[in-house]
Order: C-alpha cells, then sequence, then structure tokens
C-alpha cells in the first residue's frame, strides 16, 4: 500500500510531534510505504490529497480536526482512493460518527485493520460536507468558536454560552419530501452523521450510508427549555425533546430572508440565501473499523466521554 500522510499541525490542541514517526512505525511493517506532507494554511489538504489521487496513491490519512478531514475527503470522492481518519481534532465528529478512536494508537489500528466502508456526502450549492451542515445557532457557535485564540472544549462552551446571550432566531422556509414549510427557528440542521463532535448528538440515529439526511430544527424555545435541548443532545435523547422536529431526506432547500453565516463540518462561512442540499450515496471509501456497537441513548454518550476523560488523563503523564 502506498499512502500520503496530511498533517495540519495546528489542528486541536496537541503538538503532532512525532505523528509521522509513530504513523510509518505502525504501517511500515505491514508493507506500507507513507509519504508525509503538512498543510500550511486553508485548502492545502484538498491540493495535496488531488495530487495523491493523480498519483495513484492506494490511500491519503488526514490527521486533523474535522475541516481538515473535509478538505481531504472532497479530493477523494468518486475516486478509488481510500481515506484514513486520524482525528487530532477538538471535535473530530466523523471520526466518533463512524466509531473511529480518538486515541491516535486506536485509531491506526482502525486503519491497519483494512476494513474499507464506502459512504455517503452531501453537497451545499455544490460544497461538499461529510458530517453536518447547519444555519442558525450552530453556524454563529462556530463562527464565535473561530475567532477564538484558544481550541477545545472548554473555549466552545465559552463561545456557545457568549453567543446564546445575544442570538436571535432567524425565519427559514424549508422545502423536502413534496412539503413546504416556513417558520422561525433556533436552529436547522442537516445531518450526514449522528454528530457535531465532542459527543453533541445532533441527530442520533443518523446513517451515513443510507443515501439520506437526517434533518433537524429547533424550534425557538425560553431559555429553561433550550438548556434543556442541550442537555438532550448530551445524552442522545434529543429527538424526544418537545422543541424538536426530525425528519429524512435526500435533497431539501432551505431559504432565508437574506445571505448569512453557516458552518460546514464545523467551519463558518458566508453563504447565499438559498440552499440546494443534496446526498450522494456511497461516493467516498473510508477506512473504518469491522465492529461498531450500536447507539444507545445516555450509554452510548457516557462511555465516549468516560474514554475521553481516561484519554485526557493519561496525556497529562504522557505529554
Amino acid at each position: 500500500m502506498k499512502a500520503r500522510l496530511i498533517i495540519n499541525p495546528i489542528s486541536g490542541t496537541r503538538s503532532k510531534a512525532g505523528l509521522d514517526r509513530l504513523v510509518d512505525e505502525s504501517l511500515a511493517p505491514l508493507g506500507w510505504e507513507t509519504e508525509v506532507t503538512y498543510t500550511q494554511c486553508h485548502g492545502d489538504a484538498t491540493r495535496l490529497a488531488s495530487e495523491a489521487v493523480a498519483l495513484g496513491f492506494d490511500a491519503v490519512l488526514a490527521a486533523g480536526g474535522d475541516g481538515t478531514i473535509n478538505e481531504t475527503a472532497a479530493a477523494l470522492c468518486g475516486t478509488r482512493t481510500i481515506l484514513g481518519i486520524l482525528p487530532c481534532g477538538s471535535g473530530n465528529g466523523l471520526a466518533r460518527h463512524l466509531g473511529i478512536p480518538v486515541d491516535l494508537r486506536e485509531g491506526l489500528k482502525v486503519i491497519t485493520e483494512n476494513h474499507p466502508m464506502a459512504i455517503d456526502y452531501a453537497t451545499v450549492n455544490n460544497r461538499k460536507f461529510f458530517c453536518t451542515f447547519g444555519v442558525g445557532f450552530d453556524a454563529a457557535v462556530s463562527a464565535a468558536f473561530a475567532r477564538k485564540k484558544t481550541r477545545g472544549k472548554f473555549t466552545y462552551l465559552q463561545s456557545t454560552f457568549e453567543t446564546y446571550a445575544n442570538y436571535t432566531p432567524e425565519l427559514y422556509t424549508i422545502s423536502a419530501n413534496g412539503r413546504v414549510v416556513t417558520e422561525r427557528a433556533f436552529l436547522v440542521a442537516v445531518c450526514n452523521a449522528s454528530q457535531y463532535g465532542n459527543n453533541a448528538y445532533i441527530a442520533p440515529h443518523a446513517s451515513i450510508d443510507d443515501g439520506l439526511l437526517d434533518v433537524t430544527i429547533i424550534h425557538a424555545g425560553n431559555t429553561l427549555s433550550t438548556a434543556l435541548v442541550g442537555v438532550d443532545m448530551m445524552t442522545g435523547m434529543i429527538e424526544r425533546n418537545m422543541l424538536i422536529n426530525t425528519f429524512r431526506t435526500s435533497n431539501i432547500v432551505i431559504e432565508r430572508e437574506n445571505p448569512g453565516m453557516a458552518h460546514l463540518d464545523g467551519e463558518p462561512l458566508e453563504i447565499e440565501k438559498r440552499l440546494d442540499i443534496s446526498c450522494h450515496h456511497h461516493s467516498l471509501n473510508v477506512y473504518t473499523p469491522r465492529e461498531v456497537r450500536s447507539f444507545v441513548p445516555i450509554i452510548t454518550p457516557m462511555a465516549s466521554m468516560f474514554n475521553d476523560f481516561r484519554l485526557a488523563v493519561s496525556h497529562l503523564f504522557t505529554d
């Protein structure tokens, strides 16, 4: 196997020093030949992955957060080149959905298992996303988080509270499955995968290989009811919340009064007022674990949070 390793040196909160050596030590004994590259600016991962496809690499391994994974995967859609995910970001939403461990050594074992899976991706006005796309409050939080000088869960929570204090819900017209609805909503999330990252389950039962997108609409509520949505999101119980409407569709159009902020796999961007969103079935090959446990509300999120805590503690003694 011939692979190109793309490392984003500034993703997440941990140093990437020695990561190239760790990958080589894991894969070289199995006959892998790995070329190491580094991103320096936005768009580099897409360029480097496109080059790898043109040069005939069997796989591209992306070490970074959801933004890096998005850029890398965007170049691999519709090709035979397999994506390997080494989660090094703050949220790692796609990796978590696929059951890829956020511990890098364990994540490398997924690649060595050599179990590629064809997954879906989606587009909004021809821009690709693989995990979640959203307009409304989550987009405003992503923009606030991007302006911060530090990363991590605490910074994200800080951005969430600061944004909520001044946020006003918007009016949306949503067309899907032959129906048109106009309403004021706190946010509208279109999900290919189940979570934003950091175990925040916006669409707990979403499937990434069913050819459908899970749409979650959170209606405007009072301070207490909206806070409870956040609790339900972290426990995987959001679909039972009274402020939530969910449905599945392969195509959806969202319109609002003016262009504005959105997020694409957690990365904020200014986007048009009309959003045409489609699912593209089985169009990306990704290394995944051979066995992944089914999602169970409360139990799955708690187990994942415990593993995150265990990993954080271990890093205190190894970094």
